[in-house]
């Protein structure tokens, strides 16, 4: 008998900025990639550090489609991230969302849960603003996640068309260079995903699709 493949999906629960801009989840990137996860008969829990409902950043509802209504119902409810048991999951996913460079950038559990996966060789996979979490995560060797790894994010020249810079904590994409991963960005909204091993990320939205097919790949390896 086949086991059921569990992924972890861990979204902000960041609603504004400290600028007092409204954020949350990126809804494409959530929602594309939980109803593929779903099709294809995986178990999805949806995480986020304090659990309840989930924030859905108000521009990404604009271009939301009716078939996206069971992912939006899986938002009402995330559990608290701290009391899901990782070890009966085989891959971890982040959408983006600004809300990810408040909340999942600088929490100690989610930096913990992010080495367990990359420490035990499961997927690892975020997209857009998502690989924030990525940033000061640690693996047992003492090494970074991201270091001599192949990724990709949302770009800074990204940031930048869309008027966000000044109001980020940091360049996402500075950030990781920074801790010695090999960047990989294509142009502006480019459908982009970077496949290093286990390690699986996208550039922006318009990749939701693409890096969910990179995660279904991975885990079925």
């Amino acid at each position: 008998m086949n086991t059921v493949i569990a992924i972890l999906i861990i979204v902000t629960g960041s609603s504004s900025m400290k600028s007092g801009d409204k954020t949350g989840v990126w809804l494409e990137e959530f929602a594309v990639p939980y109803l593929k996860f779903r099709q294809e008969g995986f178990k999805v829990t949806v995480a986020t550090i304090h659990g309840g409902n989930v924030p859905i950043d108000p521009s990404s509802l604009e271009n939301a489609k009716p078939e996206w209504k069971d992912a939006m119902e899986a938002l009402k409810n995330a559990q608290k991230l701290s009391t899901v048991d990782t070890s009966k999951y085989q891959a971890v996913y982040m959408p983006g969302g600004h809300g990810a460079m408040f909340d999942l950038a600088d929490n100690e559990i989610v930096k913990q849960t992010l080495a367990k996966f990359a420490d035990a060789n499961k997927t690892v996979s975020a997209v857009c603003h998502g690989p924030a979490s990525l940033v000061d995560v640690k693996l047992k060797n003492g090494k970074y996640l991201v270091e001599g790894k192949q990724v990709t994010s949302f770009t800074n020249n990204e940031e930048d068309e869309v008027n966000m810079s000044v109001k980020m904590p940091f360049m996402l994409e500075s950030k990781l260079k920074e801790q010695g991963a090999l960047f990989h960005a294509k142009g502006n909204w480019a459908d982009n995903v970077v496949v290093d091993g286990k390690l699986i990320t996208g550039q922006n939205p318009s990749a939701s699709a693409s890096i969910a097919d990179a995660i279904i790949k991975s885990v079925k390896e």
